[in-house]
């Protein structure tokens, strides 16, 4: 199966992958055909901007600008982890990703096998494995429900948590968390005093 993924992520193809939350829709993030694809499969609307899934802190400084001056702190604290990382894109990332946007998200999955993968193969896209708007793809068997046969998967349900990954928004003067999942602000805090938060 393994060698199958490998060739289906080679040609452009999008492959269903774990994550340590739930699993995801990965395909080559600079191929915009393979790109184009998952938001096909995925019925996604195409303002919707795509996360760039990174293996190392050097893919996220090749990617972006203006990076604080705790991100390596950061990241080395919690990725590979559930933690998306808001940052200013740099004219690297090619706009079928973030839809134009200024910004752009950066996830580690620490599942080991989609690591690898994206060590070889990244920077990837993978948003959640599940058609817009409904529920992320917490089950191998609901997720093939939706796909059939359109796309190949690893499945290993035990590994997730079923739980979205905390966005930490890092392009204003003070970090907003977007959205809450796992990590949270005290979590954050604990390590790394230093990063000045947005009121709440």
């Amino acid at each position: 199966m393994m060698e199958k993924i490998k060739q289906e992520l080679e040609k452009g193809g999008a492959v269903v992958l774990p994550t340590e939350t739930v699993y995801g829709l990965f395909a080559k993030a600079l191929d915009k055909k393979a790109v184009d694809h998952v938001y096909q499969l995925k019925r996604r609307p195409r303002d919707k901007a795509l996360n760039l899934n990174v293996a190392h802190l050097d893919d996220i400084l090749n990617f972006s600008k203006n990076q604080p001056p705790y991100l390596q702190k950061l990241v080395d604290s919690f990725l590979p982890g559930p933690l998306t990382i808001i940052l200013e894109a740099n004219d690297k990332v090619p706009y079928w990703v973030n839809s134009d946007l200024m910004t752009v998200g950066f996830r580690m999955p620490s599942h080991p096998i989609t690591l690898e993968l994206i060590r070889e193969f990244g920077p990837l896209i993978g948003p959640s494995a599940n058609i817009s708007g409904q529920a992320s793809g917490a089950s191998f068997e609901e997720i093939l429900k939706d796909f059939g046969q359109e796309v190949l998967g690893i499945e290993d349900d035990a590994f997730l948590t079923g739980q979205d990954s905390t966005i930490l928004d890092l392009t204003a003067c003070k970090a907003r968390i977007l959205r809450q999942g796992s990590i949270t602000r005290e979590d954050i805090l604990a390590k790394i005093p230093e990063i000045p938060f947005e009121e709440v």
